[in-house]
């Protein structure tokens, strides 16, 4: 029987409690689990029964973690090496498990390092959101090297957010700071051509999340704005009110997520 999300968190919160997520002292990833714990549970719920995962633009390892400890088998690709930046979450020394597997790759522009139908599932977290150039060649690599009836998950800024919009009626911009990260910002070259993958080049509409997933070939779209609920104890809980009625209206909130079948 498929696991419940409630099994499946606390699943999550004692794999936390054993440091086998990321380093516990660590104040900056302690931060992403609890902002990223609900999203990451949703996902493993959905994963179930697929067992080869790759994560496009993996980054700290979080989510492989969780999953590699639910049992599915698991790999990454990110623009650099992140093992040794995230060793716990890696595990190269293989003491939870079969040790992540990680390739370097531009996902942006390169061709993904795998055969075709290499995965069951592939994962891809807040990342096309920093894309310099077209989505479109990257979500149909992720395509190809999907199994037939293989799961896509990719989960984007929400462009109409209520943040957003209320930057906008403040006169305020919804992207990062101007002279930062455009005016002065240096490109990173790679294949002759520049990429600003520190910030934020384009965020989603829906519709737009759901045409990019059609014109790369999928089925059985599903595209949906995302909770933004944040795991908190005691007290702290009460702050979550606030949270719970900005997102009573769906389209407001600050991401979406979407599935698809190959």
């Amino acid at each position: 029987m498929p696991a419940s999300r409630a099994q499946l968190l606390r699943t999550a919160l004692s794999l936390r409690a054993s440091g086998r997520l990321y380093p516990l002292d660590d104040a900056g990833l302690d931060d992403v689990f609890h902002g990223s714990i609900d999203r990451f549970v949703l996902i493993a719920q959905r994963l179930q029964g697929c067992q080869r995962v790759l994560d496009v633009g993996a980054g700290h390892g979080m989510l492989l973690a969780l999953l590699r400890a639910l049992g599915h088998r698991c790999h990454g690709v990110d623009h650099e090496d992140m093992r040794a930046r995230h060793p716990v979450a890696y595990d190269s020394a293989g003491r939870y498990g079969e040790p992540i597997g990680f390739t370097v790759a531009n996902v942006e522009v390169d061709a993904l390092p795998f055969t075709d139908a290499s995965f069951d599932a592939v994962v891809c977290c807040q990342v096309l959101e920093h894309f310099t150039h077209s989505h479109l060649p990257a979500v149909r690599e992720m395509r190809r090297v999907l199994a037939p009836g293989g799961v896509l998950e990719i989960d984007v800024p929400n462009v109409a957010a209520l943040r957003n919009r209320s930057r906008l009626l403040r006169g305020r911009n919804i992207t990062y700071d101007y002279a930062e990260h455009y005016l002065h910002a240096a490109p990173v070259l790679y294949g002759g051509r520049s990429f600003f993958p520190l910030r934020h080049n384009r965020e989603f509409t829906r519709d737009e999340l759901r045409l990019l997933l059609a014109a790369a070939g999928f089925t059985q779209i599903e595209v949906d704005w995302l909770k933004s609920r944040r795991l908190r104890h005691g007290l702290a809980r009460l702050r979550s009110l606030g949270t719970a009625l900005k997102d009573a209206v769906p389209s407001l909130r600050k991401s979406l997520i979407a599935f698809a079948v190959k």
